[in-house]
């Protein structure tokens, strides 16, 4: 026997309506403001060339470091690594005790426990991965085990999937009473909603789910697993931050923005910083409200950091190789 799906929670109050049927949810979500692609693309590259000199980029730097979600999500990830990614969290330069920690250290949730222990004693976050992630493809009550059993051993976050299939297909209510089913699973910790937008195909779709997954009660919405290409761009983080910019608006509750996937460089993480501060505003320049999802980034924002404060690069060999 299947077992009951969870009532659903009373609605955002502008949108009593919309989660009634799956008509009302399709014409709510298509009734979007459709997004320019060229428009997008122009506004990104435009935000993408601001310069930030000096005092503003150590700024950044080190707000950028404070905003990862160090991530290990390999079939051959050991509790050693784990252990081992966490003592980086915990002190990225082992050189420089003023550097800060990240937010997060993210592992698929059978390593939350290790995460967890490792970083016993500071307030950076164990985020899991789970719901069959990185394809959703199982069960809606596989789904929830996986949630809760990644909570039980000490998740503060997870990071589910979206089912795309029923998203591309029009099966929103679907979609919509899953990600409700799995917010509920997680009890306290926080929900970051996986919108695979590499998946999604247009921006327009990227726009449609990133509000769906904010009205079932999403705490983050977040580009994509990392294995599909392409991933975090910034034209779709751009249409993110002002679905949450937007939402907010109506609504009065703030969403958090994760990209994941393809930013690896300072450059990288300071063009969607001022992609933040312009497009939804200083209000998500925390790592309450901003994520970046990565493992290689770390390391180039602890070289361009040794390098604002002494004026040289150093060595590959001053980082660790995750």
């Amino acid at each position: 026997m299947s077992a009951q799906a969870p009532p659903r929670p009373e609605p955002l109050a502008p949108f009593a309506d919309v989660t009634r049927s799956d008509a009302a949810v399709r014409a709510f979500l298509h009734g979007l403001p459709g997004v320019d692609q060229v428009g997008a693309e122009a506004r990104v590259a435009v935000l993408g060339s601001r310069s930030i000199k000096t005092t503003a980029k150590a700024w950044a730097i080190d707000t950028a470091i404070s905003m990862v979600d160090l991530t290990t999500l390999e079939g051959a990830d050991t509790p050693g690594k784990v252990r081992s990614l966490a003592a980086k969290a915990r002190r990225p330069d082992p050189g420089d005790p003023t550097t800060p920690p990240v937010a997060a250290v993210c592992v698929y949730g059978d390593l939350a426990s290790v995460a967890k222990q490792a970083l016993e004693g500071t307030a950076i976050k164990v985020a899991a991965v789970a719901t069959a992630f990185p394809s959703g493809r199982a069960s809606r009550a596989v789904k929830l085990a996986d949630v809760r059993d990644a909570v039980a051993g000490g998740a503060d976050e997870i990071d589910m999937v979206i089912d795309r299939g029923a998203f591309l297909a029009g099966r929103h209510l679907d979609v919509y009473d899953e990600i409700v089913a799995v917010k509920e699973a997680c009890g306290d910790a926080h929900l970051k909603v996986i919108l695979e937008t590499g998946e999604l195909v247009t921006l327009d779709a990227v726009r449609r789910a990133s509000w769906l997954a904010m009205l079932a009660g999403g705490d983050f919405i977040k580009t994509s697993t990392g294995k599909v290409s392409p991933a975090a761009t910034l034209p779709v983080c751009l249409v993110m931050m002002e679905a949450v910019r937007d939402f907010r608006a109506v609504t009065g509750r703030q969403v958090g923005v994760k990209p994941a996937g393809g930013i690896r460089t300072t450059k990288d993480a300071v063009k969607h910083l001022v992609l933040v501060n312009e497009v939804a505003g200083p209000d998500w320049l925390s790592p309450d409200w901003f994520r970046f999802g990565a493992s290689s980034l770390l390391n180039d924002l602890l070289l361009q950091r040794q390098k604002l404060r002494t004026g040289h690069y150093s060595g590959p060999d001053h980082v660790t190789i995750d």
